[in-house]
């Protein structure tokens, strides 16, 4: 997939979010170029989810400014929501519900949702149309969450912890659907605590550390010698 270096999917300049005296977000800026996987990289606390959050439109920024596909998420919230999908780590659906009931439940939701058993294909999850949310694999679940962010055919996508606690196996084949719908033509913001996973699928990568960026650029010029060993000098406090 080209990269459109002069057409930006996601546009944040100066953003910052305060919980009370905390600090969450402190005058961020990054874009995302049509057609890229950006990843979003930092530990827990960093400001990642509320990042992602005043992305998504589920919460007002206190300044800044951003636009998603040219949309002001809070103000364009009900436009936003036909062109953005979200996979988000805590996604929970209710026990009971079928794989099949899951996606048509979703697909409600949009004018022109994608065809369910085209999808359900693309993430080998046919077989398990009919199965409860209960009884999927953790893996199983992971894909299913996929679909369900997928299912309006979405222009952007943003995933997060897309392989938390899968096998080997399963990462690298969740690895290869993100190649796949990257190259459907898809712009995805993945947000990841594995650097070998951002290295393989991220064009660019921004580290957040204490609400801040501290690093922007590609996997292989910011690491030193890895991206690992980069991300543990600008994010480890005993290092600092």
């Amino acid at each position: 997939m080209t990269i459109h270096a002069g057409s930006a999917a996601i546009e944040v300049e100066r953003l910052s979010k305060r919980y009370g005296h905390t600090l969450a977000v402190d005058d961020v800026s990054f874009t995302v170029a049509e057609g890229e996987v950006f990843g979003l990289l930092g530990r827990n606390g960093a400001g990642k989810s509320t990042t992602v959050d005043c992305l998504a439109g589920l919460r007002a920024p206190d300044q800044g400014r951003i636009r998603v596909a040219g949309l002001e998420p809070r103000r364009d919230r009900r436009e936003l929501r036909q062109l953005l999908g979200v996979q988000l780590q805590e996604s929970q659906l209710q026990d009971k519900l079928t794989v099949a009931e899951a996606m048509r439940l979703y697909a409600s939701f949009y004018r022109r949702p994608a065809d369910i058993d085209q999808l359900l294909a693309m993430l080998d999850l046919t077989e398990k149309r009919n199965t409860r949310y209960r009884r999927l694999s953790g893996g199983q679940k992971q894909r299913l969450s996929i679909a369900l962010a997928l299912i309006g055919r979405p222009r952007i996508a943003i995933l997060d912890e897309l392989t938390t606690g899968l096998d080997p196996v399963a990462r690298r084949d969740s690895w290869q659907l993100i190649d796949d719908i990257r190259n459907s033509g898809v712009t995805i913001m993945l947000i990841t605590h594995l650097m070998t996973e951002a290295e393989r699928l991220c064009d660019r990568v921004a580290i957040m550390r204490d609400g801040r960026i501290v690093a922007l650029g590609t996997p292989a010029a910011l690491g030193r010698p890895t991206l690992e060993d980069a991300f543990v000098a600008l994010t480890d406090r005993r290092v600092s």
